[in-house]
């Protein structure tokens, strides 16, 4: 007797590998973007090209001197927005295996290229030179996946070259205009004389329409154009990186044109990520308040209203979390961010109609946690799922530096609130702290049903980030001064710190990846968060660690961090390994630059009181350090430390006053 055949079964479709992008040059100036490889070729291949709002205008662009490709000699980032590229070509003209032509090419953001060759020869030289474009117009998530489909036909342009879709269509205008052009073969061709020494350059422009060149800067950028100077030069390249990219970063909300946030990154993902964006605008505080007040608009008109559990909640996507736990929601943390960001801006200096104006946005933020507290007293993240730590630590801050905003405002309520958050503090201290022999850990989440998950993970570093309430007093935590002294430990041992920064899960955790990117790889941001609260709550050493770790990081990717990369353990001779998928750069691996140089000088203003205090890291491990061009209540701040840790306030608004 036959029987049947079961059906074969089908494997779910596995999701397409995104591109590497360690080894591109990005230039960016959102919403524009370019990404080259390192020998500056645009080759159609991958995701080379140059981008508009998430559209690649240009895949293809390959230039050829005298019949031949030129060799490549370096790729380097000129600032966030452009990157050089050099190359040679030996003609034939000069007897012996010299070069005898230079080419630089200069790309921008914004789609400019400029392309000049210079002639080393002794005598005159005809030049040829071609260059060969395409385009398939295709948006960056089909290039991305593998869809990006065929190049589109070109059509002659004035100066040069144009394609259209029925969706889209761009131009490439050559100045001067070429000799010749082939529409077929996507071809410009010039004829060049050069006598010894003389060059010439050629400027492509790509456009999305026939109009001109739109502008780099795409928005106004409300970030301080800050400085740090001191006797470790890499602090003054890594801040004006930092501040570059974060400027870069910036792209207007649709719904008013006025406001601006900082994208989350590049290339997957530049758009508003809602906590994300709150994070970097709180890191870059020293820089003004313009940013932190801008993205709080933002996301105040993306508030669920109504009458529903989620009232009062700020959307957002979920988020991956590792193979430990389900996805969290990137809403849940952008909604407990909220009232905490806007607490400090205030602090910084923020002017009171502006906090006013965002003060019922950030009390239906509260209420809203009030409401989705669980039976046990935790918070759930999603909902029903497992309460994590660090949505303790964030719902914990948001309760103490909203009262502390109530208070402030005149509101009612701030007692209650703190009242709340000490019941929180008694309950996490009762179930979430796993005891050891080493001293115990905070455990990474609770299951629903209550039982801990006791993995140490870069997380808990966000249990030290307490908040700045007035005066220049830090908000207590959910911690005690003796499990915050284990967890200092804890965070500072070779487990934990792999020599480039803060690991994302300890080394000997199961499941541990060093390239996990929520289990086991470095996350910059969770490192200058750690480097900070270990800072503020005294724990030298530990800060100190990580901060040099984080640096020689920095430095080893051109002062350019990525959100994430390898946590190899560090070893002699040794460097920090790319994460292939990383965003570079990214929002809040920008602002961590800005937080951890500010961090050592310990600025905590009270603009409201009028007052702000300086309490630098001791030992000043970067040796002497100024800070120069900040923003306090608006105005302009400068603060030296000394070799000897000391603070200095060398600049500041005539109404400030100096406090304890």
């Amino acid at each position: 007797m036959s029987h049947p055949v079961p059906p074969a079964r089908v494997p779910p479709a596995r999701r397409p590998d995104l591109p590497p992008v360690h080894g591109a040059v990005i230039c960016l100036a959102a919403p524009c973007l370019a990404i080259s490889p390192e020998h500056g070729q645009l080759t159609g291949r991958g995701l080379d090209g140059i981008y508009r709002s998430g559209r690649r205008l240009l895949s293809r662009c390959l230039l050829r001197v005298a019949g031949r490709d030129p060799v490549a000699v370096q790729g380097r980032s000129l600032g966030a927005d452009r990157a050089a590229f050099t190359a040679t070509v030996r003609t034939g003209a000069e007897a012996g295996p010299d070069p005898d032509v230079g080419v630089e090419r200069i790309r921008y953001a914004d789609g400019t290229e400029r392309i000049t060759l210079r002639s080393f020869t002794t005598r005159p030289l005809r030049l040829p030179v071609e260059v060969s474009l395409g385009t398939d117009l295709a948006e960056l998530a089909e290039v991305a996946a593998g869809r990006a489909g065929p190049e589109v036909p070109a059509g002659v342009h004035a100066s040069g070259l144009r394609w259209s879709t029925g969706e889209a269509q761009a131009v490439t205008a050559a100045d001067p205009p070429p000799d010749d052009a082939l529409a077929s073969a996507g071809l410009l061709r010039w004829q060049f004389e050069l006598g010894p020494g003389e060059s010439r350059t050629i400027e492509l422009r790509t456009t999305p329409d026939r109009g001109a060149r739109a502008p780099a800067g795409q928005v106004a950028n409300p970030l301080a154009d800050a400085r740090a100077e001191g006797d470790d030069p890499r602090a003054e390249a890594w801040f004006r990186t930092s501040v570059e990219d974060l400027g870069a970063l910036l792209l207007r909300d649709a719904r008013e044109p006025a406001d601006a946030y900082a994208a989350a990154g590049v290339p997957w993902r530049l758009g508003l990520a809602p906590a994300e964006s709150l994070w970097a605008a709180r890191m870059a505080l020293p820089l003004g308040t313009g940013l932190a007040a801008a993205t709080l608009r933002t996301l105040a008109r993306t508030q669920h209203g109504g009458r529903d559990p989620d009232t009062g909640k700020i959307p957002g996507p979920l988020r991956g979390a590792g193979p430990q736990l389900p996805p969290s929601c990137t809403g849940t943390e952008a909604t407990l961010a909220f009232p905490a960001v806007l607490a400090e801006a205030r602090r910084w200096g923020m002017p009171e109609e502006e906090v006013a104006r965002l003060l019922p946005t950030a009390e239906r933020c509260l209420a809203w946690l009030r409401g989705a507290l669980g039976a046990d007293g935790f918070l759930a993240d999603p909902d029903g799922g497992p309460r994590r730590c660090e949505t303790q630590a964030h719902a914990h801050r948001a309760a103490m530096l909203g009262a502390d905003l109530l208070a402030g405002c005149g509101r009612p309520g701030a007692e209650d609130w703190r009242e709340w958050a000490a019941e929180l503090r008694e309950r996490f201290s009762a179930r979430f702290w796993v005891d050891g022999v080493d001293g115990g850990r905070p455990a990474a989440a609770l299951h629903p049903d209550g039982r801990p998950l006791p993995r140490l993970t870069g997380a808990a570093a966000h249990l030290l980030d307490t908040g700045l309430l007035g005066g220049g007093k830090l908000a207590p935590g959910l911690l005690d001064r003796v499990r915050t002294e284990q967890l200092a430990r804890l965070l500072g041992a070779p487990a934990m710190d792999c020599g480039w920064g803060l690991r994302s899960m300890a080394a000997r955790e199961p499941g541990h990846n060093p390239f996990g990117h929520r289990s086991g790889a470095v996350r910059a941001y969770e490192t200058a968060v750690a480097v900070a609260g270990l800072s503020q709550a005294g724990f030298e050493k530990e800060a100190v660690g990580l901060l040099r770790g984080l640096l020689d990081a920095a430095e080893t990717f051109g002062f350019r961090l990525p959100e994430m990369y390898a946590a190899e353990q560090r070893t002699a001779g040794s460097a920090p390994l790319p994460h292939p998928a990383a965003c570079r750069p990214a929002a809040v691996a920008a602002a961590a630059g800005v937080h951890v140089l500010t961090a050592l000088a310990g600025i905590r203003p009270d603009a409201p009181a009028g007052t702000v205090a300086l309490v630098p890291l001791p030992g000043a491990p970067l040796g002497a350090l100024r800070l120069s061009g900040l923003r306090v209540s608006g105005e302009p701040f400068a603060v030296r430390v000394s070799r000897l840790g000391l603070g200095m306030v060398e600049e500041a608004a005539d109404a400030l006053q100096l406090g304890v």
